[in-house]
């Protein structure tokens, strides 16, 4: 992932856009086990996105090799350092589903090229390069297949380390790699280790791309590069940080610390389109594990993300940067813990929902669900909500927290509903309006 503002100011220079060969895998038609998995995609709104490299030895962030300036020779000193003796993919995977999360999406290569996996395609992985020796992702694939939660692997389509990533993008320069490589055996390779990963795994939920951005006129070829995947296992899903409107073949459209269509951070503001949406933000303001940064966001910031997220049609991968030993330190864990109980009371208003007939407002945003609409008042301004008329007769409205009765007024104008006293923890709160019949999404 990108950090810094400087970087975020070069892309936006550098963006324009990606070459015709790069667009996709053209005319591509979803099987029906892949509409069933955009299905249940759309449905599970929740999970849990994993940073974890070599990196975390140095306990700065993920990019620490280029804003260090660090060279692809030095860094391979950071391998004999990782020894994660504390790892538990049972405990990692239980936390996830005690957070209500119902996927985990983890990076199986970051821009540094080092595989957390036993790959055949290279040496600079995990079980050839640490004392660790292990697959630390067979053994969450393992927990997660037998616990239930769906695996989805990050991939980054830059390297910093091979030297076949020829010509260098606009990151990884002080690598000290030679001055020449063929960008097509790269690509040969990243087809490869997908191979990999995509059949040594067990089902995969899909796959989760970075780092197009970097090159962004270099034929990818991501014609051969879908169409593999698709083969491979028909039901995954594909989805690129491109921050690019999606390319054909794509299953689902991602959002970088932003809600789809806004563009608070600079990687935003890309027309959203008719897939699954998804949009992935950070417990404190790091993706990898970084020993300084406290900026933890409070479960309040990060309830109100989760059901905005939800009020515009996307899910919600939040993020942990686990510690170089293999546990996730303890302020990450208490706020999952928290947000698990909060969707344990609200989550029938999540899960399962679509964007409600409301679009998304200053007070809060509407899910839906059959007949079912949610009103999730986030910043009341008054005693009383007045609503535009919804797309059929209110038969009952009633306070999700506790199930009391909601007066409400309605008429050709709209609805008008009364208020009740917030509680002091209620950090959204949540009413349920049946219609007499089901709604459509805004």
């Amino acid at each position: 992932m990108k950090k810094s503002l400087f970087l975020l100011l070069f892309i936006l220079l550098v963006f324009g856009s990606f070459p015709t060969s790069a667009w996709g895998q053209e005319g591509y038609q979803p099987t029906q086990p892949n509409l069933e998995a955009r299905r249940w995609f759309q449905d599970a709104k929740f999970g849990m996105f994993i940073h974890w490299g070599i990196y975390s030895v140095l306990g700065d962030g993920e990019w620490v090799m280029e804003q260090r300036h660090i060279s692809a020779k030095n860094y391979e000193r950071l391998a004999p350092q990782f020894y994660p003796l504390k790892f538990d993919a049972r405990q990692w995977v239980a936390l996830a589903k005690a957070a209500g999360m119902k996927y985990i999406t983890i990076t199986s290569r970051h821009h540094d090229g080092f595989s957390m996996f036993d790959t055949g395609q290279t040496d600079w992985n995990i079980v050839a390069r640490t004392p660790y020796g292990k697959d630390v992702l067979k053994q969450l694939a393992e927990e997660c297949h037998r616990q239930g939660i769906k695996l989805f692997f990050y991939y980054s389509q830059l390297d910093w380390h091979r030297p076949d990533y020829f010509p260098p993008g606009w990151t990884g320069r002080s690598a000290g790699r030679p001055q020449s490589g063929d960008f097509n055996h790269y690509l040969e390779f990243m087809n490869a280790q997908l191979r990999e990963l995509l059949t040594n795994y067990g089902e995969i939920g899909g796959i989760w791309f970075d780092g197009m951005w970097d090159k962004p006129d270099a034929d990818w070829k991501l014609g051969a590069t879908y169409s593999l995947i698709h083969q491979l296992q028909p039901a995954a899903l594909i989805g690129s940080n491109h921050h690019k409107a999606p390319f054909p073949g794509e299953d689902f459209q991602m959002f970088e610390k932003d809600l789809p269509g806004k563009n608070t951070t600079g990687f935003g503001g890309a027309p959203v389109g008719q897939l699954p949406l998804e949009t992935c933000d950070t417990l404190n303001n790091s993706w990898g594990f970084n020993l300084n940064d406290d900026h933890y966001k409070s479960v309040h910031d990060l309830v109100h993300y989760l059901v905005r997220a939800a009020g515009n049609n996307a899910n919600f991968l939040l993020n942990v940067g686990p510690m170089p030993n293999g546990e996730i330190q303890p302020e990450f864990v208490e706020r999952l813990r928290s947000l698990g109980d909060w969707m344990q009371k609200y989550g029938d208003s999540i899960y399962g929902t679509r964007g409600g007939p409301i679009a998304p407002t200053v007070w809060g945003v509407t899910t839906r669900k059959g007949n079912t609409v949610y009103i999730h008042v986030l910043e009341p301004i008054s005693p009383s909500l007045a609503l535009p008329a919804l797309p059929g007769p209110v038969r009952s409205a009633r306070l999700l927290r506790d199930g009391s009765k909601i007066e409400f007024a309605e008429n050709s104008y709209g609805l008008l509903l009364k208020l009740p006293a917030r509680a002091e923890d209620e950090y959204d709160q949540v009413i349920a309006l049946e219609l007499a019949s089901s709604v459509k999404p805004h």
